[in-house]
């Protein structure tokens, strides 16, 4: 499948906007999904019946819109088929739904009002061909991993993407390592606030040596304290044991100098998130 370069960076998108119908809808909440209604009608009436915990129901009327060409239902179908929510997990199906999502982008010649489902299943894709699907015809693919993630990062500035593959960059999966052209893409996701950008974007300025710069021992640490500490219970697995590795190596100094620089980041972006929310 080709990944059409005409897709556009949507970066103002909400997503409140995509899941709002606006005026009144010819579903009732209350009523059976109808499989005539209106593509619109059909996804705000499911996405409504998911937020009220009625998967089997949500999922019915998603799948109306979808097969009515819904972008953002489909994008929830492959996303509930990918995390087994509200129906048995099938990465394949899954993997079918995002790749039809981009297939009909590039077909359509490229739509700032679908960007975010692109990106999203983009990155999606990605993260399949890097890993493969077992007993499917979807095999691990390096290469082609490694291209989507870059289509992601730079036309959508998706800092998962952009972490992803920042990582497979430093790695050489899928083509040359670099680990300077690594640290750039990690930035990026990490001044997005990507918990595993950070980590390693920390783990790399600590000494400076992989990405011949000076060593930036109280920032790295820093970096990597705070990615910890706001870590998911998945992603501390693999950022403690780096955080714990510089840690090691830092001096008295540094450390305290590093856990007050972290502490008082964190505090600033608690003061930002608070200021946002009022």
């Amino acid at each position: 499948m080709r990944i059409s370069r005409r897709i556009a960076l949507s970066a103002s998108f909400a997503g409140a906007v995509l899941f709002s119908a606006g005026g009144a809808l010819a579903l009732d909440p209350a009523a059976r999904v109808n499989p005539d209604a209106g593509t619109l009608e059909l996804f705000s009436f499911g996405f409504k019946a998911y937020q009220r915990g009625e998967k089997l129901e949500a999922f019915e009327a998603l799948r109306y819109a979808a097969d009515k060409g819904h972008p953002g239902a489909r994008w929830k179908l492959g996303k509930m088929y990918a995390d087994g929510d509200g129906v048995p997990e099938n990465d394949y199906e899954a993997f079918k739904i995002f790749e039809q999502i981009v297939r009909d982008q590039d077909e359509d010649g490229g739509s700032y009002t679908n960007a975010a489902y692109v990106s999203s299943a983009v990155v999606a894709l990605g993260d399949y061909l890097r890993r493969g699907i077992p007993k499917t015809p979807v095999a691990a693919d390096l290469p082609r991993a490694r291209q989507f993630y870059f289509h992601a990062a730079s036309f959508f500035g998706d800092p998962k993407a952009q972490f992803e593959l920042g990582r497979m960059i430093l790695r050489g999966e899928g083509g040359k390592a670099d680990a300077r052209q690594a640290a750039r893409w990690l930035k990026l996701a990490a001044e997005k606030g990507h918990v595993g950008a950070r980590a390693l974007l920390g783990y790399l300025l600590f000494d400076g040596q992989q990405i011949a710069l000076p060593a930036q021992p109280v920032q790295g640490l820093g970096m990597l304290t705070m990615a910890l500490k706001s870590a998911s219970p998945a992603d501390a697995q693999w950022i403690r044991p780096l955080q714990e590795e510089v840690f090691s190596m830092a001096s008295e100094a540094d450390r305290r100098t590093a856990l007050a620089y972290a502490e008082q980041q964190m505090a600033s972006a608690g003061e930002a998130a608070s200021v946002a929310k009022n």
